[in-house]
């Protein structure tokens, strides 16, 4: 293979991977749940101020967040809807 076919094929997995990443932001935020209803589907649910005080945030890309957990160093990753704001589907990281 080719640089320019090397790079094509890395474009070509960025944008599929991207593509999936706001079909996953659009989905969410279009029918925001409420606390209850994402607690019935994902478990655990934070608020900002939760989220805070259980979590060091490591980075973002909507409508994800990596996340280490205050109390033991667990690293993870977890969804998040804008409006009303809530964090949930933690994910640790398998390492």
């Amino acid at each position: 293979m080719n640089d320019q076919n090397a790079s094509n094929n890395v474009t070509s997995k960025i944008d599929s991977i991207e593509d999936a990443r706001r079909e996953r932001l659009d989905e969410i935020n279009s029918e925001p749940g409420s606390r209850p209803a994402l607690e019935a589907k994902h478990g655990q649910v934070w608020d900002t101020t939760e989220l805070q005080r259980d979590f060091r945030v490591i980075g973002f890309l909507a409508p994800f967040i990596h996340v280490c957990r205050r109390d033991n160093g667990e690293e993870g990753s977890m969804e998040f809807q804008h409006n009303p704001r809530f964090y949930f589907n933690f994910q640790p990281d398998s390492r």
